[in-house]
């Protein structure tokens, strides 16, 4: 077996990559305020991407737990969860945290973390999750490939192509 069958070769820990650019965002902001002219509407949506997050981060730990593999980014997978919501988005825990980053953006009522965003997708795009895909790929093979055929890397049932 490859070393990428045994294990992703994560580079940065994914909540670390979020909370750091937000905490730079928040940094910045007091630097250099690029406040956004929101109303107090947006501060519940805020709230609500919160929630939406934790509700999505939950449901995939606890479908990642019950077919006993990790969530953890530096360990080998020992199964291929295809259910729940791997249904709908190979990276749900990903988009979950992309969520709450939205959210606390809003929350902040700052132009940053938007700025920023960009940053936040090429670290976890080449650095967390292309190395994951390529563990899966080497350990699962075609079952990971059909997987990938079906079903978005970030949302969505597709019906036919390659995701980039």
């Amino acid at each position: 077996m490859s070393d990428a069958a045994h294990r992703p070769a994560t580079l940065a820990p994914p909540p670390l990559v979020y909370a750091s650019l937000l905490a730079l965002s928040w940094w910045i902001n007091h630097q250099w305020p690029l406040n956004l002219p929101l109303t107090d509407g947006w501060r519940q949506v805020g709230w609500g991407l919160l929630a939406i997050s934790a509700v999505l981060m939950l449901w995939a730990a606890f479908t990642i737990w019950r077919h006993r593999t990790t969530v953890n980014p530096y360990r080998g997978a020992s199964a291929l969860v295809r259910s729940g919501p791997y249904a709908f988005s190979r990276n749900p825990i990903y988009l979950a945290d992309a969520i709450l980053y939205a959210g606390t953006g809003l929350l902040m009522r700052s132009g940053w973390p938007f700025l920023l965003a960009p940053v936040v997708w090429a670290i976890m795009h080449y650095g967390v999750i292309l190395h994951e895909e390529r563990h899966l790929r080497a350990k699962f093979g075609a079952l990971y490939d059909e997987y990938c055929h079906c079903t978005g890397r970030w949302f969505g049932r597709k019906t036919g192509g390659r995701d980039a």
